[in-house]
C-alpha cells in the first residue's frame, strides 16, 4: 500500500534540484522499466501493479511497493499511467576523451526542449553513438518527460554535462584527440552533407532550437556541415525556415553512417577473380 511519505518523495523526484540531491529518478511504464532492469543502471524501487508483478519477477534485492491503478496515477508524471514506476539511481560515468578515439560522438549545445533531447538521445542509440556530451544550460536528461521519450535508451547511452567551452579548451592536451581530430557542426551556412566526404570518427555539435550552435563554440568547428532544403522543388509553397533539432540530429547521423559504412565496405570487398581455372 501505498504511504503518503512515499508519495511525496516520488512527487519530489519530478523536481530537478531533489533529483541531483537524491541522485535518483524515476522511470514509467513496462518497456521502459524492463529495459531498466535489464541495464546496468541500478533499479533501487518499484511501485508496480498486480498485473505486472505478474509478469516481471523483480529482483529480490530491489524492493517493490503493489499499488492500484488509483495510487499510481497519484504517483506517476504522465498523463496516462502505464503498471508500474521506477527509482533509479542516476549513474556516474567516467569521463575518458581517450575513449572518444575512433568513435563518433554528439555534443548538445543549448538543447533544452526535453522531448528533443529525449529523442536525440535514442537516435544516438540507433545508430551506435555510445557518449553524448551536454552543455549545463541542456535539458536535464532525467526529467521524467526526457527520460519517457528515450524509449528506453536513457539505459544505454553515457551521459555527461558540462562547459563546451573547457571542454574544447582542454582538448588540447589531450595527444589522441588534439591533431586532426574533426569537430563537425551543424550550420545553415555548412556544406552540402550529402556531398561532403565523413568520417567514423569525430564530435558532431547540435545546437540550440532556434539559436543554432552558440557564437562561443563556433571557433572550435572545424567542419561546417548542413542539410540542403529541396524546397525549391515546389517553389510557388515557400520555403522551410530551419529542421527541428531532433530531426536534424538524426538525418545527419544517419548519413554519417551510410557513408562510413559504404566506404567500409567499398575498401574490404574482394573483386572476383577473372582467370580462368586449371
Amino acid at each position: 500500500m501505498l504511504t503518503k511519505k512515499q508519495l511525496q518523495f516520488i512527487n519530489s523526484l519530478k523536481q530537478k534540484k531533489f533529483r541531483e540531491e537524491y541522485h535518483l529518478f524515476i522511470a514509467e511504464g513496462p518497456k521502459m522499466v524492463v529495459e531498466l532492469l535489464k541495464s546496468e543502471i541500478e533499479v533501487e524501487q518499484l511501485f508496480a501493479t498486480t498485473e505486472f508483478l505478474n509478469k516481471v519477477l523483480p529482483d529480490k534485492r530491489i524492493t517493490y511497493t503493489e499499488v492500484n491503478n488509483k495510487e499510481l496515477e497519484r504517483l506517476s508524471a504522465q498523463v496516462t499511467p502505464n503498471e508500474v514506476l521506477a527509482v533509479c539511481k542516476i549513474p556516474d560515468y567516467v569521463f575518458n576523451k581517450s575513449e572518444l578515439k575512433g568513435k563518433l560522438t554528439l555534443l548538445l549545445d543549448t538543447i533544452k526542449d526535453p522531448g528533443n533531447m529525449g529523442t536525440i538521445i535514442r537516435i544516438a542509440d540507433w545508430f551506435g553513438i555510445e557518449t553524448i556530451i551536454c552543455s549545463r544550460e541542456s535539458a536535464d536528461a532525467y526529467n521524467p518527460k526526457v527520460v519517457q521519450s528515450t524509449m528506453g535508451s536513457i539505459a544505454r547511452i553515457k551521459l555527461h554535462y558540462m562547459n563546451l567551452m573547457d571542454f574544447f579548451n582542454e582538448l588540447k592536451d589531450e595527444p589522441l584527440l588534439n591533431k586532426g581530430f574533426p569537430v563537425f557542426g551543424a550550420l545553415l551556412e555548412g556544406e552540402n552533407i550529402y556531398t561532403k566526404g565523413l568520417t567514423t570518427e569525430g564530435f558532431i555539435v547540435i545546437g540550440n532550437e532556434s539559436k543554432g550552435i552558440s557564437d562561443s563554440i563556433l571557433p572550435y568547428i572545424t567542419e561546417r556541415i548542413s542539410i540542403p532544403s529541396f524546397s525549391h522543388y515546389r517553389p510557388e509553397k515557400g520555403e522551410a525556415e530551419s529542421l527541428n533539432a531532433a530531426i536534424a540530429a538524426a538525418i545527419i547521423c544517419s548519413e554519417f553512417r551510410r557513408k562510413t559504412a559504404h566506404n567500409a565496405l567499398r575498401l574490404t570487398s574482394t573483386p572476383l577473380s577473372t582467370g580462368r581455372s586449371g
